[in-house]
């Protein structure tokens, strides 16, 4: 791996940020890698975000809105994956917390009405136990997910 210069790092990075949205800890992984030290890695990342290159609410607002509309992941997956990201975990929770409970609430319906279409065989409580298991897996809660099995299963009989 090539080894940059502070000032060579800094045009990289912004470079990069520039492109699409990047957390801090993404960019200070990429920063260490490149063989900076702490200092200048924490130097470059107070610079990036003083000039608006990285932002965490902007970046966990993108985020949330990328994996809860593409990838149909439910709050607990969602705030797992930015758990990772080491967001802080009041900003990740006020943002989910916006999230229009009608819009979600609708996804987790697709998400079942569809893997209930997959389901080929076993009585009404495996296909149930797997629908459970298989919303459970994405990210939501439990006590959405039981009325929305119960629902699709009374609306079959």
């Amino acid at each position: 791996m090539k080894t940059f210069t502070e000032e060579e790092a800094l045009k990289r990075a912004a470079a990069s940020c520039s492109s699409r949205e990047f957390s801090r800890a993404d960019i200070e992984d990429k920063l260490l890698k490149w063989n900076l030290s702490h200092e200048a890695t924490e130097r470059i990342l107070d610079r990036l975000a003083a000039d608006n290159f990285i932002n965490d609410e902007r970046y966990c607002r993108a985020y949330i809105n990328d994996k809860l509309r593409f990838d149909k992941w439910g709050k607990q997956k969602i705030a797992g994956g930015l758990r990772l990201k080491k967001m802080p975990y009041d900003l990740v929770w006020h943002l989910l917390d916006e999230i229009d409970r009608d819009e979600y609430l609708g996804i987790l319906q697709e998400i079942i009405a569809a893997k209930r279409k997959s389901i080929r065989t076993g009585s009404d409580f495996e296909i149930n136990a797997k629908l459970i298991r298989f919303a459970l897996s994405r990210g939501f809660d439990m006590a959405d997910i039981c009325r929305y099995v119960q629902a699709e299963e009374g609306e079959e009989k």
